[in-house]
């Protein structure tokens, strides 16, 4: 069994992982961290030991976290965004992943967006999310934008946010060139989509060869 602990565990996302982990056959949540809770990550760390940490924080919180994870002998797994993953490049004492976006569905739409941007002669992105999402451009978007200028050797897309009620996550990338586009899109309609990934993240962040990893394409490709 897997020991888990989850930073943000009252939030909405990281009571869905909470769930999710309960709901694991190869997975033992040992532990909340929340302000709301009462519990801070350090009292989860030395009262429950647990393996793996899966944080769904803040962008001010999520690298303080991961470096007392990680001196804590615990690997790390962020969900969170808004901060640079470069930070972590140095840090030892277990493995960091950090996936911008754990549905497997956007890290696909990701993927066929960087393959279109080799052959189309410009894109543009557009990001929409729930009110209270904290970074703008999303986690999603930014990562889309680097992976479709690597592919196609040029500068990254625009990318447009747009925050309004009703909405959960969605981004569309639109790409054109003479006499046509295409629209490549992922909606998500509700956060057990994440889930998968999260679990998928927990099982193989122990394994990697090395870290911090920023991607979930990097465990599906």
């Amino acid at each position: 069994m897997i020991r888990v602990a989850v930073a943000g565990a009252a939030g909405r996302m990281g009571s869905t992982v909470c769930d999710a982990i309960e709901g694991a056959d190869d997975m033992l949540l040992v532990g909340r961290a929340d302000p709301q809770l009462g519990t801070t990550l350090g009292q989860v760390l030395s009262e429950c030991q647990p393996e793996v940490v899966v944080d769904f924080t803040r962008p001010d919180t999520a690298l303080p976290n991961a470096m007392i994870c990680l001196q804590a002998g615990a690997h790390v797994v962020i969900g969170t965004t808004g901060f640079d993953p470069e930070s972590l490049l140095g840090a030892s004492g277990a493995n960091v992943l950090i996936a911008p976006n754990f549905a497997i569905g956007a890290v696909l739409m990701m993927r066929f967006a960087a393959e279109a941007a080799r052959h189309m002669a410009g894109a543009e992105i557009v990001e929409l999310h729930h009110p209270d999402k904290l970074d703008a451009p999303s986690g999603t978007s930014a990562r889309t934008a680097k992976l479709m200028a690597e592919a196609s050797g040029g500068n990254e897309p625009p990318i447009h946010s747009v925050r309004l009620p009703g909405l959960v996550a969605n981004q569309e990338v639109i790409l054109g060139d003479v006499g046509q586009t295409l629209t490549i899109r992922h909606d998500t309609t509700g956060r057990e989509s994440f889930m998968p990934g999260v679990l998928l993240a927990i099982r193989s962040v122990g394994d990697l060869d090395s870290s911090p990893v920023v991607g979930l394409e990097n465990l599906l490709f």
